[in-house]
């Protein structure tokens, strides 16, 4: 059995800001993001605008460059040109042909149809026109089929690009997270930097001993690795963000960064997913798609029972042709008495010749020439015209292996439109289930900052006090960066959750 694709929204859904951990100890950006689902390249790429980007001319300009989005336009104008063609073969077809050819030696003349020995020329011309005027309603089901296949192609190109709209939301808040996380690891270097200075003035005065000074210089260490790294994930996702719009380089790219509410400033997001899949089913260009292409299959097999019907065509046909073998007599002018026999007299004994005197006929004198072209293409001209009717018996069982065919053809387009139905639902249930524990979250992370902060603090006056010792205020330390990246990666899961529903209940992406 055959693995059921993952919904690309559901993917997006489940592995887009997430993914990005925002802990003081940052993965390396090729261990922690994937590349896009469909990464554009253009021969042509579109010059980069100058000034920042927001997130809608961000979209914007990857739809007009990105190439994904051009192949569907392609296969709906091939889909549209099939539609058109379908519906011109209801016209009659008219067709003319000519040939020439010769003959050496013993051959057929081919208007005598005389054997000869000797080279001729021949020309053949002929036009023919023929009407289908029943074939078991064939052409007019091929030609809703078409309609639907061409109405589904433009379907597919709205999918195609939401599915780009989407994928430059996700990689365009992936890139405020990197660089929201790039400002939160530097204010970090810099409290670490402080503690540094202060641990040495402490040292000096034999507040502390050496071991908090070499505490504090590692954790400096660290703090600016974690800058590095979030620098390079800001740089690895400013690349796939422009990739996506398909520019042809990262110079002078940079995004406006929004202004986001944090998520409980918003009131509790409310459990609704059927309704929101009931809108979703209406609107969603991939439903509208595979419904299309059920129906479609239903014409399909339309067109495979026609086969059994009769076929009844009008055909008429003209021709005519020239042959350099074919001769004809032309009158010189001149005549010729051509003697026929004597002249006779009754007598009493019965009729007797006379003498001297003969009875002869007038023949007039014929010139042989070979005949003229056009006299030729003229007489031999030839008219016919029928009706042919082909009435099916048995072909191998031809027919109905095909209707067979077709209704599973329709069996499979509904099982695809239902599983296409059953993806949406499912990514709607998920993506509700994200969004609030993501608030939840986000929540929970904000109160811990809260009590965290409190503890650092208290941990920082012992520390310069002498009371405490690095190793247990590095702790502290760390353990308010780890609640407050937790409490910035749920604050754009939470957004990013909800633009995904925003979308599916037929609102706009937008920051």
């Amino acid at each position: 059995m055959k693995t059921p694709r993952t919904p690309f929204l559901y993917q997006l859904a489940t592995a887009g800001v997430g993914a990005l951990l925002l802990s003081a100890a940052v993965l390396p950006a090729a261990a922690q993001t994937t590349t896009p689902t469909q990464p554009p390249a253009g021969s042509v790429p579109a010059a980069a605008p100058s000034g920042p980007y927001t997130l809608q001319r961000a979209i914007d300009v990857a739809l007009q460059n990105n190439l994904s989005v051009r192949q569907s336009q392609l296969s709906a104008e091939l889909s549209e040109a099939t539609l058109r063609q379908s519906r011109l073969s209801q016209l009659p077809t008219a067709n003319a042909s000519a040939s020439q050819s010769w003959n050496y030696g013993t051959n057929v003349d081919p208007l005598t149809f005389q054997f000869q020995n000797q080279t001729t020329r021949a020309n053949n011309f002929s036009a023919t026109a023929g009407l289908n005027l029943f074939s078991g309603f064939q052409v007019r089901n091929t030609i809703k089929r078409n309609q639907l296949d061409y109405q589904a192609g433009l379907s597919d190109i709205e999918k195609s690009r939401n599915d780009i709209a989407l994928n430059v939301a996700s990689s365009f808040l992936q890139l405020v997270l990197a660089q929201e996380l790039v400002r939160a690891n530097e204010a970090r270097v810099n409290s670490s930097q402080q503690q540094v200075a202060r641990t040495q003035k402490l040292l000096k005065a034999g507040s502390v001993a050496e071991s908090n000074l070499l505490d504090s210089q590692a954790q400096l260490a660290s703090d600016e690795l974690n800058v590095i790294t979030a620098q390079n994930q800001v740089a690895f996702y400013k690349l796939q963000l422009a990739q996506l719009l398909n520019l042809p380089s990262v110079a002078g790219f940079e995004i406006e960064v929004p202004s986001l509410p944090d998520p409980d400033d918003e009131a509790p997001l409310a459990s609704n997913p059927e309704g929101t899949y009931q809108t979703a089913v209406g609107m969603m260009p991939e439903i509208k798609a595979a419904d299309l292409r059920v129906e479609s299959s239903l014409r399909g097999t339309e067109i495979a029972r026609g086969a059994y019907f009769p076929r009844l065509s009008f055909g008429a046909s003209i021709f005519s042709g020239y042959s350099s073998a074919r001769i004809g007599r032309k009158l010189t002018g001149d005549s010729t008495i051509v003697p026929s026999g004597f002249i006779y007299q009754l007598t009493p004994t019965g009729p007797q010749a006379v003498p001297g005197v003969f009875a002869g006929i007038l023949q007039p004198r014929f010139e042989t020439l070979p005949e003229g072209f056009s006299s030729q293409v003229k007489n031999n001209l030839g008219k016919q015209v029928q009706f042919n009717l082909s009435i099916p018996i048995l072909n191998g069982w031809q027919a109905r292996t095909n209707v067979q065919r077709s209704v599973i053809g329709v069996k499979q387009s509904e099982l695809r439109a239902e599983q296409t139905r059953l993806e949406l639902r499912q990514s709607i249930q998920q993506a509700y289930a994200d969004a609030i524990a993501a608030q939840r979250r986000y929540g929970s992370a904000k109160r811990q900052t809260e009590a965290l902060s409190a503890a650092y603090r208290n941990a920082e006056i012992r520390f310069n006090n002498g009371l405490l010792n690095g190793t247990d205020f590095n702790i502290a330390k760390n353990n308010l960066y780890g609640a407050e990246s937790s409490m910035i990666q749920a604050k754009y899961e939470f957004i990013f959750r909800r633009k995904v529903l925003d979308f599916y209940e037929g609102r706009a992406l937008s920051l």
